[in-house]
């Protein structure tokens, strides 16, 4: 009987569990030696981040000067040589009318180095805007529009189509001796050009793909050698095209004229 009251009694105890010792002291080194190693890093960090002391700006400076730069980026001067945001000093500068791209740059130990590059005006958009070579709208109201430029026309939104419609072409119409002066899109969809020696070209508005594809194929090559009497060609047509002659008269041409061999030597008005 005091046996088995011995056994209830060591079954009733409670068992009990000891955490291993861990290496306070060891641990409360590391801990000092990050928190000295944060605290010298942030000291430093403060040390070092002295006000941006002076800028050098370079570019070349025909639309754009170095002081309209240096107002975009007043508001971020401010900031010390390391804190200040590189990327939003970039993006600042390119947001003024004229900067295609920026590259700013820190110099030790406090300049900020700016290089820019200006836009190429490459064509007239409508009354006073400028396109560059991309085909980017990146004037709307220019105060100077050179009049040597291409003008291109267009609904809002529709640059890039048209400026990319004007190099396709204008580069196939260069080796016949033809050059492209304007291209216009309406809004309801059709297509004219005009030629450097003023003859105007009417696409319309359907398969404008495949008109301007016979157009220079075909009729380039009849303007190249008779533009002086030529006044427009008129591309609306569905098995060919018309031309209209500086003296009035019209000479309809079906394709299938357009393939007879000395068709062009031979067309009169």
């Amino acid at each position: 009987m005091t046996r088995k009251q011995a056994r209830r009694r060591k079954q009733n105890e409670k068992k009990t569990f000891r955490m291993p010792a861990l290496p306070w002291r060891g641990l409360s080194v590391l801990l000092f030696a990050v928190a000295v190693v944060t605290l010298s890093y942030r000291f430093s960090a403060a040390l070092l981040d002295q006000p941006i002391s002076s800028l050098m700006i370079e570019g070349p400076f025909q639309r754009v000067t170095a002081l309209q730069i240096e107002e975009s980026i007043s508001d971020e001067l401010g900031a010390g040589f390391f804190s200040a945001d590189l990327s939003t000093i970039q993006q600042k500068i390119v947001a003024l009318p004229w900067i295609h791209e920026a590259n700013v740059a820190r110099r030790w130990p406090g300049t900020l180095e700016i290089t820019v590059a200006e836009q190429i005006p490459a064509a007239i958009w409508g009354e006073s805007g400028l396109l560059n070579t991309s085909g980017d709208l990146f004037v709307l109201d220019a105060r100077h529009v050179p009049a040597e430029l291409p003008r291109l026309d267009g609904p809002d939104g529709q640059s890039a189509i048209v400026a990319k419609r004007y190099l396709d072409m204008r580069e196939r119409l260069i080796p016949s001796g033809l050059d492209l002066r304007a291209v216009k899109l309406d809004a309801r969809g059709a297509w004219e050009l005009r030629l450097s020696n003023g003859v105007d070209v009417r696409l319309g508005r359907r398969n404008v793909d495949d008109r301007a594809e016979l157009f220079l194929e075909v009729a380039a090559n009849i303007i190249a050698s008779r533009e002086a009497e030529i006044d427009f060609v008129d591309m609306r047509y569905s098995n060919g095209f018309t031309i209209g002659w500086k003296d009035g008269s019209r000479s309809p041409l079906s394709e299938s004229d357009s393939n007879e061999s000395g068709m062009v030597a031979g067309l009169s008005n």
